[in-house]
């Protein structure tokens, strides 16, 4: 399984319109797209700006390519996006998930 991190800043005053536009544009694509697991979505103000971060869950990174295109390390942004983002990071991260503590209290690789 692999995690697909990527981060945005914001506005503080924009991140709640920014979470609503992600929810019909990016977490719509996530979750129709064969071997996503699933999302979690994860904010965090500082003064003035929020940051947020998506941890997207695949089955594989040829599942990724079908999100992301050809080259998956590329972030993927939406027309909108420069509305709401202070920075568009050109990149996101993969790592290979090692573990998962389970429901049932225990690990799985």
């Amino acid at each position: 399984m692999i995690a697909r991190i990527w981060r945005g800043i914001t506005l503080a005053d924009k991140a709640d319109a920014y979470l609503e536009y992600l929810q019909q544009t990016g977490l719509r694509d996530y979750a129709k797209t064969p071997g996503n697991r699933g999302v979690t979505i994860m904010r965090r103000v500082q003064g003035e700006h929020c940051e947020i971060m998506l941890v997207s869950l695949w089955d594989s990174l040829d599942a990724v390519r079908a999100f992301a295109g050809e080259n998956p390390d590329r972030s993927v942004y939406y027309p909108e996006d420069d509305q709401y983002l202070l920075d568009m990071e050109p990149l996101v991260r993969h790592y290979e998930v090692a573990g998962v503590l389970g429901d049932d209290g225990d690990w799985h690789i």
